[in-house]
């Protein structure tokens, strides 16, 4: 490896585009090549942002860095990770980590096999208003945790509306794009683990065929705390939040299920409110930040491969229970 940390792009896209690219250069590392099945594609994009390699394909990529950024759609991040780990190049991927728990253990499995670095871009526990909510709970600010509640319900972006809503094989709908977060979210904040899941899916018109737009449920953790989750594609006007209810108070985060680093954390008890103080930081520069000091030896990722692993088991527990209408335990193919 190089003093300065090269990165490959697996994929044109957008959130490399609006976040990661700046953010893998503002802490120090180079973005040395970007692969894209559409070559005409690469090429503007590489030129768009001073990019020195365009590539279609994925071994060359590999060939020219030191570590991945996997952003394709879900369907691909399988087969990209494992060739990225026989390379013996670190990994971030795009969440969920694939299609099914089986495929994501054998990435993880991979990868450390093979002495890499392997995180999951779940960018929200970076956000400053979770990790206040974190650090107050396992303080005891709000006594014993009971229930959670979650609103992560927005409006997709009509430039994010394609395979998203419309292609059924790339693990499409609002459970494995959104729900996903939401598991991850409260793993971090909680420290608890899933257990089961309870859910309904709506399929309101947005997303093609059977794919959802629309879900709620209840998930039920390891301690017994129950936590509701409401996340949607289609509503425009809504406020995103995430709620924490304790024996001795209770946690209000507003405006915070988002890439932006604001939104506000109320602490609720018997002496009234309090204002949580918050040192709001760019998510993703987090991410990356931390992903170059893990591959230093300094910790770990953000998010580390497992924490993916767990994140999408919740997600597709809640898939089986909307489908067969019964409770669905969080499998982790263990």
């Amino acid at each position: 490896m190089t003093d300065k940390l090269r990165w490959g792009l697996v994929g044109a896209t957008t959130i490399s585009r609006e976040w990661m690219i700046a953010s893998i250069r503002a802490v120090g590392g180079e973005i040395s090549g970007v692969m894209s099945t559409n070559a005409e594609r690469g090429k503007k994009y590489a030129a768009e942002f001073d990019i020195p390699l365009a590539t279609t394909s994925l071994d060359q990529l590999l060939g020219a860095c030191d570590a991945v950024y996997v952003a394709t759609t879900n369907d691909l991040h399988y087969g990209q990770v494992m060739a990225a780990a026989k390379a013996k190049k670190h990994v971030l991927c795009e969440k969920p980590l694939a299609l099914t728990v089986k495929e994501a253990r054998k990435m993880v499995a991979a990868c450390r096999a093979a002495g890499v670095v392997m995180g999951t871009n779940h960018h929200l526990r970076n956000a400053a208003t979770h990790r206040a909510m974190r650090e107050a709970i396992a303080a005891g600010r709000i006594g014993r945790p009971l229930f959670a509640r979650v609103c992560h319900a927005v409006y997709l972006p009509e430039h994010l509306q394609g395979w998203r809503i419309k292609d059924p094989k790339t693990g499409a709908g609002v459970v494995m794009d959104i729900t996903v977060h939401d598991s991850d979210t409260l793993r971090f904040v909680l420290g608890d683990e899933p257990d089961a899941v309870t859910a309904m899916i709506q399929r309101a018109g947005m997303g093609s065929g059977e794919i959802e737009d629309g879900v709620m449920g209840v998930v039920r953790f390891r301690s017994g705390l129950l936590a509701h989750f409401h996340d949607a594609f289609t509503c425009r006007y809504t406020r995103t939040a995430f709620e924490v209810h304790g024996s001795e108070g209770s946690l209000i985060g507003l405006d915070c299920m988002t890439q932006r680093p604001i939104g506000t954390v109320t602490l609720r008890n018997g002496q009234g409110e309090t204002a949580l103080p918050l040192n709001q930081e760019n998510l993703y520069e987090r991410s990356a930040r931390a992903f170059h000091a893990a591959i230093r030896g300094e910790g770990a990722p953000a998010a580390t491969g497992e924490d993916g692993v767990r994140s999408m088991a919740t997600a597709l527990a809640a898939l089986e229970s909307a489908h067969s209408g019964r409770e669905a335990k969080v499998g982790l193919g263990l």
